[in-house]
């Protein structure tokens, strides 16, 4: 506590106390990163035995996470101030001619809502991979707010792995 001296015509001394109990009235905030997928989205696949997850250079696929927030008020806070969430989709690839790419999404958050779809869609062309196997995993980052109370980054995350085969357009498979 802080007793300042006054001096003139006041008290002497001003007195002063406060308390405040955040884990009590705020909660803390977590979030839980899962569910990581990659899809491809033609509905005519080059061949009947065709996986989803493996597609032409030309087609377009769709890689994506969850996001999930707890519920608390400070979280509540935070989604009504718009925090930005921002994953880097990070392809790993391998084979000769494979490429390493990363592609990044971001989405703002919304007042009352705690549970978000992170989706970039694109084709292997446009995305920059060459045909081969790639891994994926996704990084994520909270924040900062997207308003005038901008704060720095206040969360990270990490999900892996999944595979995607990507191969030349025009290609005949068996």
């Amino acid at each position: 506590m802080i007793t300042p001296v006054v001096i003139g015509a006041q008290s002497p001394f001003q007195h002063s106390d406060t308390e405040l109990y955040t884990d009590d009235i705020l909660g803390p905030v977590w979030f839980s990163l899962y569910n990581l997928r990659v899809a491809g989205t033609n509905a005519d696949p080059a061949a009947p035995v065709q996986s989803k997850y493996i597609v032409a250079e030309d087609e377009v696929f769709e890689v994506s996470v969850d996001i999930k927030f707890n519920k608390t008020p400070l979280s509540s806070l935070l989604m009504c101030l718009g925090t930005r969430l921002s994953v880097n989709f990070a392809f790993e690839g391998f084979g000769k001619n494979a490429t390493e790419v990363d592609l990044q999404q971001s989405i703002v958050t919304k007042r009352g809502e705690y549970e978000y779809t992170i989706v970039y869609k694109t084709t292997p062309a446009k995305a920059g991979l060459t045909p081969g196997l790639y891994e994926i995993a996704a990084v994520a980052e909270i924040g900062p707010v997207e308003n005038e109370c901008k704060t720095p980054v206040f969360g990270h995350g990490y999900i892996e792995e999944i595979l995607l085969s990507v191969y030349p357009a025009g290609a005949d498979l068996p």
